[in-house]
C-alpha cells in the first residue's frame, strides 16, 4: 500500500545583510578574531598618537596649536568620509580592485540600511582600523610634532569609528546611549534624520557620515554634481546616483 506523502521540513535559512531582514546570527556580520585583532591596533594607535601628542605639547608647553590640529583633523575626516562615501556609492563594483568588497557592502547597504546596525563592532570597524594601523603607526613612531600628532590622531581616529557613527545614525534614539543622543543633536556627531535624507531618492546628498558639518556647503554648492561631470566629461562614466 502506498505510503502518505510526507511534506519535508524545511531547512533553516539564514537571510544575508543584502536582503530586507538580515538576522544577528548571519555570520557576515560577526566578529572574528581577525576583526577584533585590528580593532585593537588600530585603537592603540590612536592612543598612542593622542598621548605622544599631549607629552609633546607639555614638553612645549604649547596648547592652541595641537586643538587647532585636531579642530582640522576632525573637519577633514568628515570631508572625506564624503568624497569617499560618494566615490564608492556612485562608480565601481564589486570587481574593482582594492575598494571591490567595500563597494559590494555599500551597495548592500543602500538595499538595507539597517543591516549596519546588526553588525558588531569590531566587523563594522576592521577595515578602517587595519588602513589606520598601517599608514599612520608609522607616523607615529617616527614623528614627535605635537601638531602633526594631533592631527593624525584625531582625524584618524575620527575616520576609523566613522562606520559606528554611521551605524548610531541608523538606530532609532530610544536605543541610542544618552550621550550618542546629546552629540548627534548638537552635530558633534551626524545626526539620524540628516543622514536618513541620504537614503531618500534620488540618493545624491549627505554623503559625509561623520558629523554631517559639510554636508550643506556640499550640497547646496552642487559640489558632487561638477565632480560627477567632470568623470563624465574624462571618463565617459555616468554615476550611479
Amino acid at each position: 500500500m502506498e505510503q502518505p506523502h510526507q511534506p519535508m521540513s524545511p531547512k533553516p535559512v539564514v537571510i544575508s545583510s543584502t536582503t530586507s531582514h538580515p538576522l544577528t546570527n548571519d555570520p557576515s556580520l560577526q566578529s572574528t578574531w581577525s576583526h577584533r585583532a585590528w580593532v585593537a591596533a588600530g585603537c592603540t594607535t590612536v592612543i598612542v598618537s593622542l598621548a605622544k601628542c599631549i607629552s609633546q605639547a607639555t614638553i612645549m608647553q604649547v596648547s592652541f596649536e595641537p586643538v587647532f590640529a585636531a579642530w582640522l583633523g576632525y573637519m577633514l575626516a568628515d570631508l572625506g568620509s564624503g568624497v569617499y562615501h560618494w566615490a564608492i556609492d556612485n562608480y565601481g563594483d564589486e570587481s574593482t580592485p582594492v575598494f571591490g568588497p567595500q563597494i559590494e557592502a555599500f551597495q548592500g547597504h543602500h538595499k538595507c540600511p539597517r543591516a549596519i546596525t546588526r553588525r558588531q563592532f569590531a566587523n563594522n570597524l576592521h577595515i578602517l582600523a587595519r588602513g589606520v594601523t598601517l599608514t599612520v603607526l608609522p607616523i607615529v613612531l617616527v614623528f614627535n610634532d605635537s601638531k602633526l600628532l594631533g592631527f593624525v590622531g584625531v582625524c584618524s581616529g575620527c575616520i576609523m569609528f566613522s562606520q559606528q557613527f554611521h551605524a548610531w545614525a541608523h538606530r532609532t534614539k530610544s536605543r541610542l546611549p544618552p550621550l550618542v543622543v546629546a552629540l548627534q543633536d548638537v552635530g558633534v556627531l551626524v545626526s539620524r534624520s540628516q543622514h536618513a535624507a541620504h537614503h531618500r531618492p534620488p540618493y545624491n546628498s549627505n554623503y559625509c557620515i561623520l558629523s554631517g558639518v559639510w554636508n550643506e556647503f556640499l550640497d547646496r554648492h552642487k559640489v558632487f554634481v561638477m565632480l560627477e561631470k567632470i568623470v563624465y566629461s574624462k571618463l565617459g562614466v555616468r554615476p550611479r546616483s
